[in-house]
């Protein structure tokens, strides 16, 4: 839980008003790219903006020299500053928070994730929650390829806490915002259909229903050029989405009927040797 305390020190007031300066002066760049017409908007990429980012990130860090700074037990030096970002009130309302306050904390969280203090296991923790939870406010703002940052950072931070599942949370959150900051709208169209099918590889178990909807779709196949009972063409079909079906098996079926049969039979081996793949990964955390 991020405190909401003040400034602990003379030093870290000073940090957190060259931080709330420099988010200010980014906060015009990102205010002139949000005011453009949607479609005009929706055709930009960000990584000029990001690239800006760094620029002011930097100057922080360049200037980021703490005088031994003490901390209560493990805590994050700008606390204060993620605290009006991350305790937003409850609701969809990108609004909720300024857009100024969550570029500050972003760049807070970078200086301490770059800057020279050693953190520790707690406050690598805290530090990616904070990222963590910067994401989505980020992408209700409209700057997506910024929460993509934040997402990043966060997982990096969880795979050093050992937690898996958290990495694989913020792995698929990145993934999402990267396909919404992509400019063109056939990439963002494309990239949702394996974000539908396993999430991003991050959802095996989606390919299941997948797998169904595959089988449904070669049983009304079958069964429009087959003359046989629905209950065997339904068997049929099964077998043959894991172990193709003979010459002999197919004899039944009038034209075009084996070309649905083959269709499925590659369609299953592609489809459940990526499941499998993705089943691997997720178990063993390859």
């Amino acid at each position: 839980m991020l405190e909401r305390s003040a400034p602990s020190s003379p030093f870290v007031a000073d940090m957190s008003m060259r931080i709330e300066r420099h988010a200010d002066a980014y906060g015009e760049s990102i205010t002139e790219f949000l005011a453009q017409p949607h479609g005009l908007r929706r055709r930009a990429t960000e990584q000029p903006l990001l690239d800006l980012f760094t620029r002011h990130t930097e100057a922080v860090v360049a200037t980021y020299d703490p005088p031994g700074i003490r901390r209560a037990g493990d805590s994050l030096v700008f606390g204060h500053i993620y605290a009006p970002a991350l305790h937003r009130p409850a609701g969809p309302d990108p609004q909720a928070v300024p857009v100024n306050q969550l570029l500050a904390a972003l760049i807070a969280a970078e200086v301490e994730f770059r800057g020279p203090l050693r953190l520790s296991r707690t406050q690598n923790r805290l530090l990616a929650e904070a990222y963590e939870r910067l994401g989505r406010p980020l992408v209700q703002a409209g700057l997506p390829g910024h929460a993509a940052l934040a997402y990043r950072r966060a997982g990096s931070l969880y795979r050093i806490d050992e937690d898996t599942d958290a990495e694989d949370r913020c792995g698929l959150a990145l993934a999402r915002a990267r396909r919404q900051a992509q400019p063109q709208a056939w990439r963002r169209l494309g990239g949702l259909v394996p974000d539908l099918v396993c999430g991003y590889g991050y959802r095996p178990f989606r390919m299941l229903w997948f797998v169904v909807f595959q089988l449904l779709v070669f049983t009304g196949a079958v069964a429009l050029r087959a003359e046989q009972p629905v209950a065997v063409t339904v068997y049929q079909v099964l077998m043959n989405y894991l172990n193709p079906l003979g010459i002999g098996d197919t004899d039944h079926l009038r034209v075009g009927g084996r070309a649905v049969f083959v269709t499925e039979a590659y369609t299953g081996a592609v489809t459940m040797s990526v499941f499998f793949a993705l089943l691997v990964r997720r178990w063993f955390r390859l």
